[in-house]
């Protein structure tokens, strides 16, 4: 398979050790017997930008970060990056204000939650567990973009927030525990379909995967570059915001 029109563009960093595990799904979808046989892949590991949750709860440097954010999206696109996505589930709220600096990310910026919500239709999915950072819940935008597909969402109450926070930051900063483990499995065992809504929270369904009783688990960035691949195996266009 022939990829040298696809240039794939990642703003990452959100966290290091989630981006590092989206390179290894890379890896694994784009299967290549030999290095040039996958796409080009620009990953900007920015990991010095505010928080997304903050700046959605409290407008804590939101231009700050929607500046830097776009920055980089633009440095992608000077790149070669004809696709792109922001490695981060809260972030993809901030895409209208992406274009909004850089009009030239309309065509080229992927949303991986409408990609999310297009794979659960079409899997006929009815109902569904969302997990994810409090910025995100609280937020609404899974829960709009299923709504439109008539898929019931639930989600943690806002008193578990500091549960789900405690495991997101077990990945950042690469420390487990038993703990972190417990809350987790707890967790994505509420229901028959979870959606991993933090792109930390997959490193930690692949750490703990063997106690999990789900039936099906989704991924966002892993159908992101699925559909990726797919699309491009097509020579069709992919879920361009």
């Amino acid at each position: 398979m022939e990829y040298k029109d696809l240039v794939i563009g990642v703003l990452g960093g959100m966290g290091t050790y989630a981006t590092i595990h989206l390179f290894k799904q890379y890896a694994e979808i784009f299967e290549a017997k030999k290095e040039w046989d996958r796409p080009r892949m620009i990953i900007d590991n920015r990991c010095t930008m505010p928080s997304r949750v903050r700046a959605i709860l409290y407008s804590e440097n939101k231009e700050i970060l929607i500046d830097e954010m776009s920055q980089s999206v633009a440095g992608l696109i000077s790149s070669g990056c004809n696709k792109i996505f922001l490695a981060c589930n809260t972030a993809q709220l901030f895409i209208p204000d992406i274009i909004r600096l850089v009009p030239d990310a309309r065509e080229k910026l992927i949303n991986i939650i409408d990609v999310c919500a297009a794979g659960l239709s079409d899997d006929h999915v009815k109902e569904v567990y969302l997990l994810a950072s409090e910025g995100t819940i609280s937020s609404g935008i899974y829960q709009k973009a299923f709504d439109n597909c008539n898929i019931t969402c639930r989600a943690p109450d806002s008193d578990e927030f500091p549960l789900i926070r405690e495991c997101i930051e077990a990945v950042k900063q690469n420390q487990y525990n038993d703990e972190v483990r417990d809350i987790f499995i707890e967790m994505i065992n509420r229901n028959n379909t979870c959606i991993l809504g933090c792109t930390e929270l997959p490193v930690l369904y692949e750490k703990y995967r063997d106690k999990c009783q789900h039936i099906r688990v989704y991924d966002p960035v892993y159908m992101t570059l699925e559909k990726l691949r797919s699309d491009n195996e097509k020579n069709t266009d992919i879920w361009s915001v």
